[in-house]
């Protein structure tokens, strides 16, 4: 069977085809476009509108393939949702969580939601730019389309209602909101009312596979695609990309590598308690009543950051250069904190790290490959601690780390992870998010029984590389 994935993100989307057959899976992309926030009067937006018209395109793109398509499933990043008003219409653009009209917002909340309070009912990390924080500065607003709306739509939700007319509310991105008891799996809706929010905006919640409906009558005369069911899979991505971990067993944490680091442990309930609200752990939606209990570490942005600045001065590097000179200063000494604060957003990265190395009395690089070694152990060296913090909750043993994401194909930083932490790290597959994605829809037509079946078909099917301490 065939399936169409549609993985959105920041900067841009895909469509992937997936064929799942004989306990196989094969994966392409099929279509591939741009997203970006777009600024209007000093507001940022996400033009849902342009990214609705590319996945029509995609599917006329696939529709003159001549393949049968079994389903359609669409993830999208987690808190952005759209306003929709009692005649059905959407209202206005979704705001972007990039936006800094969040700024200051989370204070105001917590004189009504004590943070500590907060934490404790929805088990999620408390950023400036989560929905209920959004909400709250969006009712402040007497311009905002909240005031006409009569519920809200996540970011995947709001384009499956494009594309079907029917509306849900999937789990795993509503777990991103802060208003999710994890405990429940479903909304707090008294935090709204405590906030002066009238809750009905918020509809019921369904779980990972739920049928949202069939493509639009006029979506399919206008691309030539047949009517097809369109899935809520786990329409959070890092929620589909955990999906297609290739793991036998719950002895794993993972790492969803990127820009940013997702790194956490598939917990089968949530850990909400004082010590994770100290590490500022979340607890967000996983498939099957899972709970993805996970924290967020910058990643490679330390070294996309500082190539930006190399490439103003005239050094351009490609990957592999970047990896041989990692292993050229294989030896350098010094190391950061990646999550410091002072590394979120500087104007020159490279200047930054070698400030704050200078600053602790360490030893400053001297070149580019003095740099990137730092930043490499420095990441490896945060895996460890947070590892380490995440097998004080772990109900199991973590034997293991699963790498999955673009980083996944970097083979001195899994080693190093490897030595560092002193357990296997088995990097793969990349492209996990639609794979993850795919195979909810496989699950959903009958293909596979749970995700442990759908883990073993990817093992099965997906290129990995098992990197072990050698020290």
């Amino acid at each position: 069977m065939n399936f169409i994935a549609f993985d959105l993100g920041a900067t841009s989307g895909r469509a992937i085809l997936g064929t799942v057959e004989g306990g196989k899976l094969a994966s392409e992309e099929v279509y591939r476009f741009p997203n970006s926030v777009m600024e209007k009067d000093g507001k940022y937006y996400w033009d849902i509108y342009s990214l609705f018209d590319h996945f029509k395109a995609a599917l006329k793109k696939v529709a003159g393939m001549g393949v049968k398509v079994e389903s359609i499933g669409i993830d999208t990043w987690g808190v952005d949702f759209g306003c929709v008003g009692p005649d059905g219409a959407i209202l206005g653009l979704p705001r972007a969580y990039r936006d800094p009209y969040t700024d200051g917002i989370p204070e105001e909340v917590f004189k009504v939601i004590p943070k500590e309070e907060l934490y404790g009912i929805t088990g999620t990390q408390i950023m400036n730019f989560n929905s209920i924080f959004q909400i709250y500065a969006q009712h402040k607003d007497p311009e905002s389309p909240i005031h006409k709306a009569a519920e809200i739509l996540f970011m995947p939700d709001l384009l499956s209602y494009m594309l079907t007319g029917e509306r849900v509310c999937e789990y795993t991105d509503a777990s991103t909101s802060g208003l999710i008891d994890p405990r429940t799996r479903d909304f707090d809706r008294s935090l709204l009312v405590r906030l002066g929010v009238d809750p009905k905006i918020l509809r019921p919640i369904v779980q990972p596979g739920t049928t949202v409906g069939v493509l639009k009558k006029e979506i399919c005369e206008e691309t030539g695609f047949a009517p097809v069911p369109v899935i809520a899979v786990a329409g959070h991505d890092t929620a589909s990309a955990i999906a297609a971990v290739p793991a036998g067993d719950e002895h794993f944490a993972y790492l969803s590598s990127g820009t940013w680091s997702l790194m956490g442990i598939e917990s089968p309930v949530p850990i909400i308690n004082g010590k994770s609200y100290e590490y500022n752990v979340t607890n967000e939606g996983g498939i099957e009543g899972t709970t993805r209990f996970l924290k967020n570490i910058t990643g490679m942005w330390l070294l996309e950051q500082s190539r930006k600045t190399w490439a103003a001065e005239g050094r351009v590097y490609n990957y592999a250069q970047i990896e041989a000179m990692g292993r050229e200063a294989i030896d350098f000494p010094s190391t950061i904190d990646p999550d410091d604060p002072r590394f979120a957003a500087p104007k020159d990265m490279d200047a930054e790290i070698k400030a704050a190395l200078a600053e602790s009395g360490q030893k400053v690089p001297e070149n580019d490959a003095e740099m990137i070694s730092c930043i490499y152990h420095s990441l490896t060296k945060k895996y460890k601690a947070v590892i380490a913090m995440f097998q004080d909750f772990a109900s199991f043993t973590i034997d293991k780390l699963h790498v999955i994401g673009g980083g996944s194909a970097n083979k001195l930083v899994s080693q190093l992870t490897a030595d560092t932490l002193g357990i296997p790290v088995i990097a793969g597959p990349v492209e996990g998010t639609a794979i993850g994605n795919i195979m909810i829809q496989a699950k959903v037509a009958g293909l596979v029984k749970d995700r442990w079946e759908m883990r073993a078909i990817i093992a099965n099917s997906i290129e990995t590389k098992t990197y072990y301490p050698n020290n």
